[in-house]
């Protein structure tokens, strides 16, 4: 009993002892203080985030591999070998892009830290005073875009990462099928199906049968306009559409989705007429039956069909997409990213179109050159409200000048793992195919009226 006492009192004794030479310890800076570590403290990883870097350098790239005049933006900084590109493409008028991105835009951000992409963003939407304007949209959404090429090559992660990450295994697409015959047009559709897409968009030669039946329109014989002005029989169209649709739909089946683009040239009331007949035929949708300056029919539209709709193409400044999108007027928004100033402003209109059930639909078309292509892919596959994208195959010459050109597998954009947007520019190449100065072409109606779209 008396050696157990002992123990007891000896194991005491020693924690005691253990205590006081803690405290004295402590007391002379031997054990964790934080000035006895000083010298020897090293910030973890963690906290420590990456170096500064600066931009040195932006400019403009102009190539038109495939036909359409593309502008690229090229951000160089102060980081040996870290570069982003980015797409400014406003293809008709590409030439003016050049002293836009060149002199204004590089002048404005030469020195800016390429972290700060908001506070870039902002700073040049707002630099010129007058702001909205389409020239200077795109060629700040080149700039923007490079950040975030430049901010995932930084992270070592692809751009959707940075943007939420993956929603879904890749980014559904639709294609193109047009033909003057409707026999033709089915052909394609069925050959678009055994190569794996799910939804396609059906026209019958030009936007408001600009080709139609081979007349002679009375301007064209009167010798008004330019020879090249192309004639639109507005009427043909609206008969032709539902003839099509009714079509499609008997020799392609119900599963196929089907898409129209009425590119805004009919008159509403003509538009609206038009829609209540494709109903039956349940398009996924019906895009762009008015032009920016009729979004009022929309509540008509609206209140006439429960076709689904697509409008947005010719917006630019992004607050002109808030009030249609609160008032859910159409389904599916179908801006064009460079117009609207870059994935920047893009991430918000998606964001806003979530809380009222709009999905995503960007503008990607011929004239959206690969780098822009990429820059849609990967806001599709990080945001919860996508819908579909318009898709474009790439001939080999675009191939060589862009290394990491969108490819396609099964109706789907696949995007890769690569750091940024994971795309990149061979100058040499691009320098191959000089750009062409040209603009949209001019439509007209059978007396020479000129068509908006």
């Amino acid at each position: 009993m008396k050696e157990s006492e002992d123990r007891v009192v000896s194991s005491r004794r020693n924690t005691l002892k253990m205590l006081a030479l803690g405290s004295t310890a402590g007391l002379l800076g031997l054990f964790d203080s934080k000035e006895a570590r000083a010298d020897s403290y090293e910030t973890p990883s963690y906290q420590k985030g990456l170096a500064p870097v600066t931009i040195t350098k932006v400019r403009a790239i102009l190539t038109a591999p495939g036909g359409s005049n593309l502008v690229i933006v090229k951000v160089e900084t102060s980081e040996p070998g870290l570069y982003g590109v980015g797409c400014a493409t406003f293809t008709q008028r590409a030439a003016v892009l050049v002293p836009a991105v060149d002199i204004y835009l590089n002048n404005f951000a030469v020195g800016r830290d390429v972290d700060n992409i908001e506070d870039i963003w902002m700073a040049s939407y707002v630099s010129s005073y007058w702001r909205n304007g389409p020239v200077l949209n795109n060629a700040l959404s080149g700039l923007d875009q490079a950040l975030w090429d430049i901010k995932g090559k930084r992270a070592k992660m692809p751009v959707y990462q940075l943007l939420g990450g993956r929603s879904r295994i890749n980014v559904d697409t639709y294609v193109h099928a047009s033909s003057p015959t409707l026999e033709g047009l089915a052909e394609q559709v069925q050959g678009f199906m055994e190569k794996g897409w799910r939804h396609i968009r059906i026209q019958q030669g030009g936007y408001g049968a600009s080709v139609a039946n081979g007349a002679i329109a009375d301007f064209k014989t009167a010798k008004y306009g330019r020879e090249t002005d192309a004639a639109s029989d507005m009427g043909e169209y609206l008969r032709s559409v539902p003839r099509m649709f009714d079509h499609i739909r008997k020799v392609c089946g119900e599963k196929i989705e089907l898409l129209h683009d009425m590119h805004e040239q009919p008159e509403p009331i003509q538009a609206i007429n038009m829609i209540k007949q494709l109903e039956q035929y349940r398009p996924f949708f019906i895009e762009d039956p008015f032009s920016p300056e009729n979004m009022p029919w929309f509540k008509q539209l609206r209140a006439t069909t429960s076709v689904p709709l697509a409008m947005g193409e010719l917006f630019n400044n992004i607050n002109e997409f808030r009030e249609p999108m609160v008032q859910q007027l159409f389904d599916f928004i179908r801006c064009h990213i460079s117009q609207i100033g870059g994935i920047t402003p893009a991430m918000k209109v998606a964001r806003l179109g979530e809380w009222f059930n709009v999905r995503t639909a960007w503008h990607g078309p011929g004239d959206t050159s690969p780098v822009g292509h990429q820059a849609n892919n990967h806001i599709d596959l990080a945001v919860f409200n996508f819908g579909i994208q318009e898709s474009q195959t790439f001939n080999t010459r675009v191939q060589e000048v862009f290394p990491g050109t969108p490819v396609i597998e099964k109706g789907y954009y696949v995007v890769t793992e690569e750091p940024g947007l994971g795309i990149d520019i061979n100058e040499k190449e691009a320098a191959k195919y000089p750009i062409r100065y040209n603009g949209m072409g001019t439509i007209r109606k059978n007396d020479g009226t000129i068509m908006k779209p």
